[in-house]
Protein backbone atom coordinates (compact mmCIF):
# COMPACT_ATOMS: atom_id res chain seq x y z
CA UNK A 1 0.00 0.00 0.00
CA UNK A 2 1.54 3.15 -0.85
CA UNK A 3 2.03 5.22 1.83
CA UNK A 4 -0.30 7.89 2.95
CA UNK A 5 0.65 11.82 2.79
CA UNK A 6 -1.71 14.42 3.77
CA UNK A 7 -2.92 17.10 1.06
CA UNK A 8 -0.87 20.23 2.56
CA UNK A 9 -3.52 23.09 2.71
CA UNK A 10 -2.31 25.10 0.52
CA UNK A 11 -2.48 22.19 -2.08
CA UNK A 12 -5.90 21.74 -1.04
CA UNK A 13 -7.07 24.52 -1.51
CA UNK A 14 -5.57 25.50 -5.26
CA UNK A 15 -7.06 21.95 -6.35
CA UNK A 16 -10.34 23.05 -4.95
CA UNK A 17 -9.80 26.16 -6.87
CA UNK A 18 -9.23 24.46 -9.80
CA UNK A 19 -12.29 22.11 -9.64
CA UNK A 20 -14.31 25.16 -9.48
CA UNK A 21 -12.58 26.67 -12.65
CA UNK A 22 -12.33 24.42 -14.43
CA UNK A 23 -16.21 23.10 -14.36
CA UNK A 24 -16.27 26.64 -16.62
CA UNK A 25 -14.45 24.66 -19.62
CA UNK A 26 -15.46 21.58 -19.46
CA UNK A 27 -18.65 21.77 -17.88
CA UNK A 28 -19.08 18.42 -15.83
CA UNK A 29 -21.99 16.73 -18.23
CA UNK A 30 -19.90 17.75 -20.89
CA UNK A 31 -6.88 12.23 -23.73
CA UNK A 32 4.38 2.42 -41.05
CA UNK A 33 6.88 5.21 -41.17
CA UNK A 34 9.04 2.93 -43.05
CA UNK A 35 6.66 3.91 -46.08
CA UNK A 36 7.81 6.90 -46.88
CA UNK A 37 4.41 8.04 -48.48
CA UNK A 38 2.64 6.83 -45.53
CA UNK A 39 3.82 10.34 -43.46
CA UNK A 40 3.98 13.99 -43.83
CA UNK A 41 6.84 14.87 -46.53
CA UNK A 42 8.24 17.80 -44.86
CA UNK A 43 11.36 19.96 -46.40
CA UNK A 44 14.51 19.97 -44.91
CA UNK A 45 13.86 23.39 -43.92
CA UNK A 46 10.93 22.88 -41.95
CA UNK A 47 12.11 20.18 -39.61
CA UNK A 48 15.06 22.85 -39.52
CA UNK A 49 12.84 25.42 -38.05
CA UNK A 50 11.23 22.74 -35.34
CA UNK A 51 14.46 22.12 -34.35
CA UNK A 52 14.81 26.07 -34.31
CA UNK A 53 11.36 26.13 -32.16
CA UNK A 54 12.32 23.80 -29.66
CA UNK A 55 15.66 25.84 -29.21
CA UNK A 56 13.99 28.74 -28.69
CA UNK A 57 11.70 27.43 -26.14
CA UNK A 58 14.40 26.30 -23.88
CA UNK A 59 14.96 22.66 -25.25
CA UNK A 60 18.14 21.36 -23.90
CA UNK A 61 19.15 18.60 -26.71
CA UNK A 62 20.71 19.59 -29.55
CA UNK A 63 18.33 20.99 -31.74
CA UNK A 64 19.91 18.95 -34.67
CA UNK A 65 18.88 15.55 -33.43
CA UNK A 66 15.79 14.56 -34.57
CA UNK A 67 13.33 11.90 -32.63
CA UNK A 68 14.43 8.66 -32.94
CA UNK A 69 11.76 6.49 -30.71
CA UNK A 70 8.18 6.65 -29.60
CA UNK A 71 6.37 5.47 -26.66
CA UNK A 72 3.07 4.39 -25.85
CA UNK A 73 1.19 4.88 -22.76
CA UNK A 74 -1.93 4.66 -21.64
CA UNK A 75 -4.60 3.70 -18.72
CA UNK A 76 -5.81 0.09 -18.51
CA UNK A 77 -9.23 0.56 -19.42
CA UNK A 78 -12.50 -1.59 -18.72
CA UNK A 79 -15.24 -1.19 -20.58
CA UNK A 80 -19.16 -2.07 -20.67
CA UNK A 81 -22.20 -1.52 -19.47
CA UNK A 82 -22.19 -1.86 -15.13
CA UNK A 83 -18.89 -1.71 -14.72
CA UNK A 84 -18.94 0.59 -12.27
CA UNK A 85 -20.32 -1.58 -9.34
CA UNK A 86 -16.37 -3.19 -10.19
CA UNK A 87 -15.18 -0.40 -8.46
CA UNK A 88 -14.97 -1.19 -4.86
CA UNK A 89 -13.43 -4.39 -5.74
CA UNK A 90 -10.80 -2.41 -7.58
CA UNK A 91 -9.82 -0.26 -4.35
CA UNK A 92 -9.91 -3.72 -2.39
CA UNK A 93 -7.33 -5.37 -4.43
CA UNK A 94 -4.84 -3.01 -5.00
CA UNK A 95 -5.17 -2.61 -0.79
CA UNK A 96 -6.85 0.98 -0.54
CA UNK A 97 -7.95 1.66 2.73
CA UNK A 98 -8.92 5.76 2.70
CA UNK A 99 -10.46 7.01 -1.56
CA UNK A 100 -10.38 10.65 -1.75
CA UNK A 101 -13.55 10.63 -4.45
CA UNK A 102 -13.81 13.57 -6.81
CA UNK A 103 -16.92 15.13 -8.41
CA UNK A 104 -19.14 18.09 -8.89
CA UNK A 105 -22.27 19.04 -7.60
CA UNK A 106 -24.10 17.98 -10.68
CA UNK A 107 -22.63 14.30 -10.93
CA UNK A 108 -22.73 13.42 -7.30
CA UNK A 109 -26.66 13.53 -7.83
CA UNK A 110 -26.64 11.36 -10.35
CA UNK A 111 -26.69 7.64 -10.61
CA UNK A 112 -23.07 7.14 -11.15
CA UNK A 113 -22.17 8.80 -7.54
CA UNK A 114 -24.65 6.49 -6.17
CA UNK A 115 -23.26 2.85 -7.41
CA UNK A 116 -19.33 4.88 -6.70
CA UNK A 117 -20.72 4.99 -2.82
CA UNK A 118 -22.78 1.38 -2.78
CA UNK A 119 -19.44 -0.07 -4.56
CA UNK A 120 -17.01 1.30 -1.95
CA UNK A 121 -19.60 0.53 1.35
CA UNK A 122 -19.93 -3.26 0.08
CA UNK A 123 -16.36 -3.95 -0.40
CA UNK A 124 -15.07 -1.64 3.15
CA UNK A 125 -13.68 0.39 1.31
CA UNK A 126 -13.07 3.62 3.48
CA UNK A 127 -13.45 7.40 1.31
CA UNK A 128 -14.69 10.85 1.38
CA UNK A 129 -16.06 13.45 -1.23
CA UNK A 130 -13.57 15.86 -0.97
CA UNK A 131 -14.28 18.69 0.60
CA UNK A 132 -11.71 19.20 2.84
CA UNK A 133 -7.95 18.29 3.44
CA UNK A 134 -7.82 14.76 3.59
CA UNK A 135 -4.95 11.54 3.70
CA UNK A 136 -5.83 9.44 1.16
CA UNK A 137 -3.65 6.28 -0.22
CA UNK A 138 -5.94 6.37 -3.79
CA UNK A 139 -7.90 8.64 -5.67
CA UNK A 140 -11.34 8.43 -7.67
CA UNK A 141 -12.80 10.51 -10.24
CA UNK A 142 -16.13 10.82 -11.16
CA UNK A 143 -17.23 12.77 -14.23
CA UNK A 144 -16.25 14.71 -16.97
CA UNK A 145 -12.83 15.85 -18.25
CA UNK A 146 -12.40 18.30 -15.57
CA UNK A 147 -13.34 16.47 -12.58
CA UNK A 148 -10.92 13.76 -13.97
CA UNK A 149 -7.84 16.26 -14.71
CA UNK A 150 -8.67 17.62 -11.35
CA UNK A 151 -8.29 14.75 -9.53
CA UNK A 152 -4.89 13.84 -11.39
CA UNK A 153 -3.72 17.76 -10.14
CA UNK A 154 -4.34 16.37 -6.30
CA UNK A 155 -2.75 13.28 -6.91
CA UNK A 156 0.48 15.06 -8.46
CA UNK A 157 0.39 17.95 -5.52
CA UNK A 158 -0.13 15.50 -2.60
CA UNK A 159 3.07 13.80 -3.40
CA UNK A 160 4.42 17.13 -4.12
CA UNK A 161 3.35 19.28 -1.39
CA UNK A 162 5.80 21.82 -1.35
CA UNK A 163 6.04 22.60 -4.81
CA UNK A 164 5.10 25.98 -6.33
CA UNK A 165 2.01 24.91 -8.86
CA UNK A 166 3.48 26.78 -11.97
CA UNK A 167 6.46 23.73 -11.21
CA UNK A 168 4.98 21.20 -13.69
CA UNK A 169 2.51 23.20 -15.90
CA UNK A 170 3.29 23.19 -19.32
CA UNK A 171 6.33 25.91 -20.81
CA UNK A 172 6.31 29.03 -21.06
CA UNK A 173 3.35 30.12 -18.85
CA UNK A 174 5.36 27.31 -16.53
CA UNK A 175 8.54 25.16 -15.58
CA UNK A 176 7.37 22.48 -17.47
CA UNK A 177 8.71 20.53 -14.65
CA UNK A 178 9.01 16.37 -14.96
CA UNK A 179 7.09 13.97 -12.82
CA UNK A 180 9.93 12.14 -11.73
CA UNK A 181 7.85 9.99 -8.62
CA UNK A 182 5.41 7.27 -8.74
CA UNK A 183 1.74 8.84 -8.24
CA UNK A 184 -1.02 7.30 -5.90
CA UNK A 185 -3.40 4.60 -7.74
CA UNK A 186 -6.07 6.64 -9.41
CA UNK A 187 -9.33 5.28 -11.43
CA UNK A 188 -11.22 7.44 -13.44
CA UNK A 189 -15.21 6.89 -14.23
CA UNK A 190 -15.90 8.94 -17.35
CA UNK A 191 -19.63 10.35 -16.98
CA UNK A 192 -19.32 12.12 -20.40
CA UNK A 193 -17.95 10.77 -24.08
CA UNK A 194 -15.31 13.75 -24.99
CA UNK A 195 -12.10 14.47 -23.16
CA UNK A 196 -10.52 10.58 -22.92
CA UNK A 197 -9.14 12.00 -19.91
CA UNK A 198 -9.54 8.34 -18.51
CA UNK A 199 -6.45 7.33 -20.73
CA UNK A 200 -4.51 10.42 -20.84
CA UNK A 201 -1.45 11.66 -18.73
CA UNK A 202 -3.10 15.29 -19.42
CA UNK A 203 -4.65 17.75 -16.68
CA UNK A 204 -5.75 20.69 -18.68
CA UNK A 205 -7.03 23.78 -16.96
CA UNK A 206 -7.52 27.43 -17.10
CA UNK A 207 -4.93 29.80 -15.89
CA UNK A 208 -7.02 32.84 -15.30
CA UNK A 209 -4.32 34.90 -14.21
CA UNK A 210 -3.02 34.48 -17.98
CA UNK A 211 -6.48 34.26 -19.57
CA UNK A 212 -4.96 31.10 -20.80
CA UNK A 213 -5.94 27.84 -20.89
CA UNK A 214 -2.70 25.32 -20.14
CA UNK A 215 -2.22 22.09 -18.30
CA UNK A 216 0.27 19.57 -16.93
CA UNK A 217 1.21 16.42 -19.38
CA UNK A 218 3.41 13.54 -18.37
CA UNK A 219 3.05 9.63 -18.25
CA UNK A 220 3.03 9.44 -14.88
CA UNK A 221 0.37 11.87 -14.42
CA UNK A 222 -2.13 9.04 -16.36
CA UNK A 223 -5.11 7.26 -14.35
CA UNK A 224 -4.31 3.52 -13.35
CA UNK A 225 -7.40 2.62 -14.80
CA UNK A 226 -10.31 4.24 -16.65
CA UNK A 227 -13.67 2.31 -15.93
CA UNK A 228 -15.78 3.23 -18.93
CA UNK A 229 -19.12 2.56 -18.43
CA UNK A 230 -21.79 3.73 -21.27
CA UNK A 231 -24.46 4.11 -18.84
CA UNK A 232 -22.97 6.91 -17.16
CA UNK A 233 -23.03 8.90 -20.32
CA UNK A 234 -26.98 8.19 -21.12
CA UNK A 235 -28.08 11.52 -18.56
CA UNK A 236 -25.79 14.12 -20.77
CA UNK A 237 -28.10 16.27 -22.68
CA UNK A 238 -28.23 16.66 -26.44
CA UNK A 239 -26.07 19.98 -26.47
CA UNK A 240 -23.47 18.31 -24.37
CA UNK A 241 -23.07 14.87 -26.37
CA UNK A 242 -22.45 17.22 -29.55
CA UNK A 243 -19.89 19.67 -27.45
CA UNK A 244 -18.00 16.56 -25.88
CA UNK A 245 -18.29 14.25 -29.27
CA UNK A 246 -16.65 17.16 -31.00
CA UNK A 247 -13.82 17.08 -28.71
CA UNK A 248 -13.77 13.53 -29.96
CA UNK A 249 -13.53 14.37 -33.72
CA UNK A 250 -10.72 17.20 -33.20
CA UNK A 251 -8.63 14.53 -30.82
CA UNK A 252 -8.97 12.22 -33.72
CA UNK A 253 -8.10 14.39 -36.46
CA UNK A 254 -4.98 16.47 -35.52
CA UNK A 255 -3.16 13.64 -33.86
CA UNK A 256 -3.91 11.98 -37.71
CA UNK A 257 -2.54 14.87 -39.02
CA UNK A 258 -0.04 16.16 -36.70
CA UNK A 259 3.80 15.57 -37.24
CA UNK A 260 5.40 12.41 -37.45
CA UNK A 261 7.08 12.14 -34.19
CA UNK A 262 10.47 11.17 -36.41
CA UNK A 263 10.53 15.26 -37.20
CA UNK A 264 9.82 16.09 -33.80
CA UNK A 265 13.33 17.93 -32.25
CA UNK A 266 15.13 17.87 -30.57
CA UNK A 267 15.42 14.28 -29.15
CA UNK A 268 15.39 14.29 -25.38
CA UNK A 269 18.76 13.47 -23.42
CA UNK A 270 16.94 11.65 -21.05
CA UNK A 271 13.58 9.48 -21.74
CA UNK A 272 12.05 11.45 -18.77
CA UNK A 273 11.98 13.83 -20.89
CA UNK A 274 10.55 12.40 -23.61
CA UNK A 275 7.31 14.78 -23.99
CA UNK A 276 3.50 13.02 -23.75
CA UNK A 277 2.52 14.57 -27.37
CA UNK A 278 4.99 13.22 -29.52
CA UNK A 279 3.86 13.35 -32.98
CA UNK A 280 1.95 10.86 -34.82
CA UNK A 281 3.42 7.71 -34.85
CA UNK A 282 2.15 3.90 -36.06
CA UNK A 283 0.14 2.99 -32.51
CA UNK A 284 -1.46 5.90 -32.45
CA UNK A 285 -2.66 6.41 -36.50
CA UNK A 286 -4.88 3.17 -35.18
CA UNK A 287 -6.55 4.30 -32.39
CA UNK A 288 -6.95 8.24 -33.84
CA UNK A 289 -8.14 6.78 -37.58
CA UNK A 290 -10.63 4.91 -35.32
CA UNK A 291 -11.96 6.89 -33.27
CA UNK A 292 -12.55 9.58 -35.91
CA UNK A 293 -14.74 6.72 -38.55
CA UNK A 294 -16.56 5.94 -35.32
CA UNK A 295 -17.42 9.54 -34.25
CA UNK A 296 -18.82 10.47 -38.27
CA UNK A 297 -21.27 7.32 -38.01
CA UNK A 298 -22.27 7.77 -34.31
CA UNK A 299 -22.17 11.44 -33.11
CA UNK A 300 -24.95 12.45 -35.23
CA UNK A 301 -27.22 9.58 -33.53
CA UNK A 302 -26.10 10.02 -30.16
CA UNK A 303 -27.09 13.61 -30.35
CA UNK A 304 -30.72 12.80 -32.05
CA UNK A 305 -31.86 10.03 -30.29
CA UNK A 306 -31.16 9.71 -26.80
CA UNK A 307 -32.54 6.23 -27.01
CA UNK A 308 -29.72 4.96 -29.62
CA UNK A 309 -27.70 3.38 -26.50
CA UNK A 310 -25.83 2.06 -29.03
CA UNK A 311 -24.33 5.39 -30.73
CA UNK A 312 -23.77 6.68 -26.92
CA UNK A 313 -21.81 3.26 -26.25
CA UNK A 314 -19.51 3.81 -29.44
CA UNK A 315 -19.49 7.54 -28.51
CA UNK A 316 -17.71 6.22 -25.36
CA UNK A 317 -15.84 4.04 -26.55
CA UNK A 318 -14.67 6.53 -29.50
CA UNK A 319 -13.42 8.58 -26.66
CA UNK A 320 -11.41 6.45 -25.23
CA UNK A 321 -10.01 5.78 -28.41
CA UNK A 322 -9.45 8.99 -29.22
CA UNK A 323 -8.01 9.59 -26.20
CA UNK A 324 -4.97 7.03 -26.34
CA UNK A 325 -4.29 8.55 -29.85
CA UNK A 326 -3.91 12.12 -28.97
CA UNK A 327 -2.29 10.82 -24.99
CA UNK A 328 0.68 9.79 -27.41
CA UNK A 329 0.52 11.61 -30.41
CA UNK A 330 -0.90 15.22 -29.45
CA UNK A 331 -3.37 17.96 -30.67
CA UNK A 332 -2.22 20.64 -32.74
CA UNK A 333 -4.31 24.14 -34.25
CA UNK A 334 -7.76 23.28 -33.22
CA UNK A 335 -6.61 22.74 -29.79
CA UNK A 336 -4.10 25.82 -28.96
CA UNK A 337 -6.82 28.21 -30.56
CA UNK A 338 -9.50 26.91 -28.77
CA UNK A 339 -7.88 28.05 -25.47
CA UNK A 340 -7.86 31.67 -26.51
CA UNK A 341 -11.17 31.10 -27.60
CA UNK A 342 -12.90 29.70 -24.71
CA UNK A 343 -10.72 32.08 -22.22
CA UNK A 344 -11.26 35.04 -24.12
CA UNK A 345 -14.86 34.66 -24.63
CA UNK A 346 -16.86 38.05 -25.73
CA UNK A 347 -20.25 36.50 -23.87
CA UNK A 348 -21.45 33.87 -25.51
CA UNK A 349 -23.61 31.50 -24.07
CA UNK A 350 -23.89 27.74 -25.60
CA UNK A 351 -27.58 27.24 -26.01
CA UNK A 352 -28.93 23.54 -23.80
CA UNK A 353 -26.22 24.34 -21.03
CA UNK A 354 -28.09 24.89 -17.53
CA UNK A 355 -25.41 27.49 -16.31
CA UNK A 356 -25.43 31.34 -15.37
CA UNK A 357 -22.34 32.26 -16.88
CA UNK A 358 -21.55 32.76 -20.60
CA UNK A 359 -19.99 29.24 -22.29
CA UNK A 360 -18.43 28.31 -24.96
CA UNK A 361 -18.02 24.84 -24.67
CA UNK A 362 -14.42 22.69 -25.11
CA UNK A 363 -15.73 20.88 -28.35
CA UNK A 364 -17.62 23.87 -29.33
CA UNK A 365 -14.44 25.92 -28.89
CA UNK A 366 -11.75 23.21 -30.86
CA UNK A 367 -14.41 22.62 -33.81
CA UNK A 368 -15.08 26.26 -34.71
CA UNK A 369 -11.93 26.67 -36.47
CA UNK A 370 -11.49 22.96 -37.89
CA UNK A 371 -12.76 24.16 -41.69
CA UNK A 372 -9.70 26.85 -41.60
CA UNK A 373 -7.46 24.69 -39.65
CA UNK A 374 -7.11 21.41 -42.23
CA UNK A 375 -7.23 24.00 -44.83
CA UNK A 376 -4.09 24.97 -43.93
CA UNK A 377 -2.60 21.95 -42.59
CA UNK A 378 -3.48 19.96 -46.45
CA UNK A 379 -0.49 20.48 -48.09
CA UNK A 380 1.52 19.11 -45.09
CA UNK A 381 -0.19 15.65 -46.22
CA UNK A 382 -2.34 15.53 -48.78
CA UNK A 383 -2.90 11.96 -48.41
CA UNK A 384 -3.48 11.91 -44.88
CA UNK A 385 -6.02 14.72 -44.99
CA UNK A 386 -7.83 12.66 -48.33
CA UNK A 387 -8.05 9.53 -45.57
CA UNK A 388 -9.55 11.77 -43.52
CA UNK A 389 -12.02 13.38 -45.79
CA UNK A 390 -12.88 9.52 -47.49
CA UNK A 391 -13.61 8.90 -43.04
CA UNK A 392 -16.68 11.81 -43.44
CA UNK A 393 -17.90 9.50 -46.53
CA UNK A 394 -16.12 12.05 -49.20
CA UNK A 395 -15.21 9.92 -52.98
CA UNK A 396 -11.66 10.90 -52.74
CA UNK A 397 -11.18 8.80 -56.10
CA UNK A 398 -10.20 11.25 -58.39
CA UNK A 399 -9.38 14.64 -55.70
CA UNK A 400 -6.39 16.09 -57.00
CA UNK A 401 -3.60 16.17 -53.90
CA UNK A 402 -3.29 19.66 -54.08
CA UNK A 403 -7.63 19.61 -53.28
CA UNK A 404 -7.07 17.47 -50.10
CA UNK A 405 -7.24 20.28 -47.27
CA UNK A 406 -10.12 22.15 -48.94
CA UNK A 407 -11.97 18.89 -49.62
CA UNK A 408 -11.28 17.87 -45.91
CA UNK A 409 -12.78 21.19 -45.22
CA UNK A 410 -15.86 21.03 -46.82
CA UNK A 411 -16.09 17.70 -45.41
CA UNK A 412 -15.63 19.19 -41.33
CA UNK A 413 -18.01 22.19 -42.49
CA UNK A 414 -21.25 19.83 -43.61
CA UNK A 415 -20.54 17.34 -40.80
CA UNK A 416 -20.92 20.70 -38.36
CA UNK A 417 -24.28 22.27 -39.82
CA UNK A 418 -25.87 18.31 -40.30
CA UNK A 419 -25.22 17.84 -36.35
CA UNK A 420 -26.50 20.94 -35.81
CA UNK A 421 -27.13 24.18 -33.20
CA UNK A 422 -23.34 24.56 -33.46
CA UNK A 423 -21.66 28.13 -34.85
CA UNK A 424 -20.58 28.31 -37.86
CA UNK A 425 -17.35 30.01 -37.04
CA UNK A 426 -16.11 32.97 -34.69
CA UNK A 427 -18.83 35.69 -35.59
CA UNK A 428 -21.42 33.11 -34.53
CA UNK A 429 -19.82 33.25 -30.50
CA UNK A 430 -19.48 37.14 -30.56
CA UNK A 431 -15.40 37.83 -31.83
CA UNK A 432 -14.70 40.29 -34.63
CA UNK A 433 -11.99 41.78 -36.35
CA UNK A 434 -11.51 43.77 -33.02
CA UNK A 435 -10.41 40.52 -31.27
CA UNK A 436 -7.54 39.26 -33.41
CA UNK A 437 -4.97 40.65 -31.85
CA UNK A 438 -5.62 39.14 -28.43
CA UNK A 439 -6.49 35.32 -29.79
CA UNK A 440 -2.95 35.48 -31.91
CA UNK A 441 -1.51 36.51 -28.43
CA UNK A 442 -3.52 34.06 -26.60
CA UNK A 443 -2.24 31.15 -28.53
CA UNK A 444 1.77 32.02 -28.93
CA UNK A 445 2.09 30.47 -25.59
CA UNK A 446 0.48 27.23 -26.51
CA UNK A 447 3.98 25.45 -27.81
CA UNK A 448 3.58 21.66 -26.43
CA UNK A 449 0.75 21.95 -29.12
CA UNK A 450 1.78 23.98 -31.77
CA UNK A 451 4.86 22.41 -31.92
CA UNK A 452 3.17 19.09 -33.25
CA UNK A 453 1.79 21.47 -36.14
CA UNK A 454 2.36 21.03 -39.51
CA UNK A 455 3.02 23.50 -41.78
CA UNK A 456 3.40 26.47 -38.85
CA UNK A 457 6.44 28.39 -39.18
CA UNK A 458 8.36 29.40 -36.16
CA UNK A 459 9.71 32.81 -36.91
CA UNK A 460 7.60 34.64 -34.01
CA UNK A 461 5.86 37.61 -36.04
CA UNK A 462 5.98 35.04 -39.14
CA UNK A 463 3.68 32.84 -36.96
CA UNK A 464 1.44 35.69 -35.44
CA UNK A 465 0.84 36.57 -38.95
CA UNK A 466 -0.04 32.98 -40.33
CA UNK A 467 -2.44 32.57 -36.97
CA UNK A 468 -4.02 35.55 -37.48
CA UNK A 469 -5.14 34.19 -41.37
CA UNK A 470 -6.73 30.99 -39.64
CA UNK A 471 -8.42 32.96 -36.93
CA UNK A 472 -10.07 35.32 -39.87
CA UNK A 473 -10.18 32.08 -42.20
CA UNK A 474 -12.41 30.78 -39.10
CA UNK A 475 -14.92 33.71 -38.84
CA UNK A 476 -17.63 32.48 -40.37
CA UNK A 477 -18.04 29.15 -43.02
Amino acid sequence: MVAAVRIAPSAATRAASLLRTVQYAHPPNCPCHSNPGHHHHQAKSQVDRYAQRASKRGYASPVDQKEYAFEMAASSIRFGPGVTKEVGMDFRNMGAKRVCVVTDSTVRRLTAMKQVEEALTKEGVEFQVFDKPYAPDAFLAVGGGSVIDTAKLMNLYTEYPDADFLDFVNAPLGKGRPIERALKPLIAIPTTAGTGSETTGTAIFDLVAKRAKTGIAHRNLKPTLGICDPLNTRTMPAAVKASSGLDVLCHALESWTAIPYSQRTPRPTNPIMRPAYQGANPISDIFSLSALRSTVKYLPRSVKDPDDFEAQSEMLLAATLAGVGFGNAGVHLCHGMSYPISGQNPGYKHSGYEVDVPIIPHGVSVAVSGPAVFRFTGPSNPERHLAAAEAFGVDISNVRREDAGAVLADAIQEFLVKLGDQPKGLKDLGFGAEHLDALVEGTIPQARVLMLAPGLRTELEAEKEQLRNLFEDAMSY
